[in-house]
């Protein structure tokens, strides 16, 4: 009885691609669409990796003010302390001023005279000298992010990441109800209106919360231009713009980041730097269409045969008199009156499974991404150098993230990449610690697979959940894997306790995370699903060691395959 049903339900909205295939794939209307949703992306590679560069601490030490003091005693009143093995001064702390001084008004020598050792310490209480040859300034320095206070660094970047959370939260709801189109440049206006205004803030009270503001917008219009993008392309040009077109464009922003950053070593010229190019895109609302996969979800059919025949009058192709059928007419109309929320994600068994599971993968990805990249700066001396670094390695993972959407299942490709991100970092423990280029490769390594493994699932999310739920589905992920970029600046602390802690962690997770991939349903070759009816029907591939009932598993991976 349920085979009529199916035939129905896929001649009717599932068949959207075949609909519109008049078009084709690579006209003029499909190349505007894909460059320019690309180009709005690149702003994100700045946003998410700033902050790299505005919470690096400069090397510092306790201010002197201009006492009387000889010139020994001006060279010695830092004490020295033994970091990491090696000889450093202080950074916190100094000989006691008053001391000192008396000490040199007596003509006293230090190391001489006087045994440093014995010699008491006071904080920097006149604040401190910060070393100008890399940054001319960073938040750091302005606000004195350091010693007492230096837990705010780390705190800062988990604020904006809180930000990013709220909004992928958020956006994804919004862009369900209101449309893809109008939260893309709503987020793209927050986004570069207060990277502005953070040029203008006095305290790091005032920086954070401005900050927080600008992490609403940061990924959230990567979401909407993903998902919109995706529902006006079809075919193997979605494969393409879904996987190589936005993941590129990301790292293209990424590898700008150092090149801005090293001509510009104040904060504030970087931020006003960064924030000029978001001008540029608002003059695109004129040319970048609404989804007509959505506007048919919600019964406007009008106006999704309205952009479809732009589209062909732009390809130069003849569009039939009645793109949409009245049946798909009356099922969009139908469709309009029912509302979605992320509690439709939970209500359904498989849905929620498929859910939860993507959740704690895109958690896993996104905790070993961004805490990789934050690493980076500790990957060469020169944090410029570092930060290119880690970013050229997107561009080969991207590559392959398109080859995997291209001719792998999608399940076996999340599994793959999750294990050859994770084995990696537990490798690194092994290493000697002569032997740093090696260390550097594996946790290369393990960050080209897990941002390969990043790009698949954007990719994978919009294949799975149909357009009713697409953006809200990528939002509520998002929105988990968030708390992994919160978490990250502090789990790289972690290695105060156990130097390779954060590694373990990491590694675990990513083995932990593979083995619950087993249970995600395959969207390989697949249409996108465009009701919440026709998701259920998706089979999953399951363990060969389990059987269910009387229909044993070879049975449906076969027809997985097939």
């Amino acid at each position: 009885m349920e085979e009529p049903c199916k035939e129905k339900n896929s001649l009717t909205m599932t068949n959207y691609d075949d609909t519109v295939a008049f078009l084709g794939q690579w006209g003029r209307f499909q190349r505007v669409v894909f460059f320019l949703l690309c180009a709005s992306i690149v702003p994100n590679g700045f946003g998410a990796f700033t902050l790299v560069f505005l919470t690096d601490t400069p090397t510092h030490h306790c201010m002197v003010p201009d006492v009387n003091l000889t010139k020994d005693w001006r060279e010695t009143i830092i004490p020295t302390e033994v970091v990491n093995g090696k000889q450093e001064l202080s950074s916190c702390s100094r000989f006691r001023l008053d001391v000192v001084r008396n000490l040199s008004a007596r003509g006293f020598v230090p190391g001489r005279d006087v045994n440093l050792t014995d010699l008491e310490q006071e904080a920097c209480v006149d604040g401190w000298s910060y070393s100008t040859d890399v940054y001319q300034s960073t938040i750091v320095s302005e606000f004195d992010l350091v010693c007492s206070d230096q837990w705010k660094q780390p705190f800062t970047s988990t604020v904006f990441f809180l930000g990013v959370l709220v909004g992928s939260f958020c956006s994804g709801q919004l862009s369900d109800r209101f449309g893809r189109k109008p939260v893309l440049f709503a987020t793209m206006a927050v986004q570069t209106v207060f990277t502005f205004v953070q040029i203008f803030t006095a305290s790091w009270t005032t920086f954070i919360i401005i900050l927080f503001i600008n992490g609403l917008g940061q990924i959230s219009n990567y979401i909407a231009a993903l998902v919109l993008g995706a529902e006006i392309l079809t075919g193997s040009v979605r494969v393409l713009y879904s996987s190589m077109g936005t993941c590129l464009s990301f790292a293209v922003g990424y590898m700008m980041l150092p090149l801005f950053a090293y001509f510009l070593r104040d904060w504030r010229s970087l931020m006003l730097a960064l924030s000029l190019p978001g001008l540029a895109y608002f003059p695109l609302w004129w040319f970048i269409p609404e989804s007509p996969r959505w506007l048919l979800s919600k019964g406007r059919v009008t106006e999704a045969e309205a952009i479809v025949r732009k589209a062909a009058k732009w390809n130069k192709v003849q569009a039939p008199a009645v793109i949409f059928r009245d049946d798909e007419v009356n099922e969009t109309k139908t469709r309009s009156k029912e509302h979605h929320s992320v509690l439709d994600l939970l209500r359904k068994s498989n849905i929620r499974t498929t859910t939860l599971i993507l959740c704690l993968v895109s958690f896993t990805m996104t905790t070993a991404y961004f805490g990789l990249s934050f690493n980076a700066t500790q990957l060469h001396a020169n944090p410029y150098i570092s930060c290119f670094i880690s970013a050229a390695v997107e561009v080969p993972a991207y590559i392959s993230s398109w080859l995997a959407l291209r001719y792998l299942p999608r399940q076996l490709s999340i599994i793959g990449t999750l294990l050859f991100g994770g084995l990696p970092l537990f490798l690194v423990q092994l290493v000697p610690q002569n032997l740093s280029n090696l260390t550097l490769a594996l946790e290369m390594l393990g960050k080209y697979a897990i941002t390969t493994g990043t790009a698949l699932m954007f990719a994978y999310t919009a294949e799975i959940y149909p357009t009713v739920l697409r953006n809200t589905a990528t939002g509520t992920w998002t929105t988990v894997s968030r708390l992994g970029s919160c978490i990250a600046p502090f789990l790289l602390k972690l290695r105060i306790y156990l130097e390779y802690l954060p590694y373990i962690t990491l590694g675990t997770l990513a083995v932990v995370s593979a083995f619950a991939a087993l249970f995600l349903p395959e969207s390989f070759g697949r249409p996108l699903p465009e009701t919440i009816q026709q998701m259920h029907k998706r089979k999953r591939l399951t363990c060969p060691c389990i059987s269910r009932g009387k229909n044993p598993v070879p049975t449906v991976l076969r027809d997985n395959i097939l």
